[in-house]
């Protein structure tokens, strides 16, 4: 007897860097979510979704509680949620591994996705010779700051995330002007491919990339503020994707 499985669909988005529910990208995501074709068995966020989380907020931030219920209503239907963290939302897995039952993941990690290789990663880490954001996330992403952020207080955490905003927003032009990002990611990906990678996915950059090579492709995903762009993986096919 023959049975047919139909293939799943995977979905990987990046960079959507959301603030408020008034804002497009906000309400934009929310229909993106809770339209998700009916045949997506995997959520994979790769970091930077939110403006700043850091930690287990209680109650959870306000102005995230419609995102939040989102999420909620889609691993209710089933689909499995994984995230990387970026370099805006970190210290994840207590909150969204128990309300989530997300699967979460501080740095990159390959993972076998539909019998490929896939390389998965926010990409904060990819440019080595950024040195200073390097130091900076190393503090960050500590274990003594992990362990200050249960006796922050909401105030003293909002005004954090509004110095983390406007420090990288500041340093995006610089960065922009001084590295050639196109040649970092193409770079990273080709030494991911010789590693044994069939599939690179990566995100940070906000510049919406597909290169392929030899059978394999890389994907840098874009962002969810210009290009509301995503990733979809489908009967063993990568294609980068626009919701709008």
């Amino acid at each position: 007897i023959f049975v047919y499985i139909a293939p799943m669909r995977k979905i990987f988005i990046a960079d959507a860097h959301l603030r408020a529910p008034e804002d497009e990208n906000y309400r934009t995501m929310l229909r993106f979510l809770d339209t998700l074709p009916a045949d997506t068995d995997a959520l994979y966020l790769l970091g930077d979704i939110f403006e700043f989380w850091i930690g287990n907020p209680q109650p959870v931030y306000g102005h995230y509680r419609d995102i939040i219920d989102c999420l909620k209503r889609v691993r209710a239907r089933g689909v499995r949620i994984v995230y990387f963290e970026g370099n805006h939302d970190f210290h994840l897995e207590g909150f969204f591994s128990e309300q989530l039952q997300a699967e979460v993941h501080s740095g990159g990690a390959e993972l076998i996705i539909d019998g490929l290789r896939v390389c998965l990663c926010h990409g904060d880490q990819i440019n080595r010779a950024d040195y200073r954001y390097r130091l900076f996330r190393f503090v960050l992403h500590s274990p003594l700051v992990r362990a200050l952020v249960p006796v922050f207080s909401r105030r003293l955490a909002d005004r954090t995330a509004a110095a983390l905003s406007r420090r990288s927003s500041s340093r995006h032009a610089v960065r922009k002007e001084r590295w050639d990002y196109r040649a970092i990611l193409e770079n990273f990906a080709r030494g991911r491919f010789a590693a044994g990678c069939d599939v690179v996915i990566t995100g940070h950059f906000h510049l919406p990339l597909v290169r392929n090579e030899g059978g394999r492709r890389f994907v840098a995903l874009g962002d969810w503020i210009t290009h509301y762009s995503y990733a979809q993986l489908l009967d063993g096919n990568v294609t980068l994707e626009r919701f709008r």
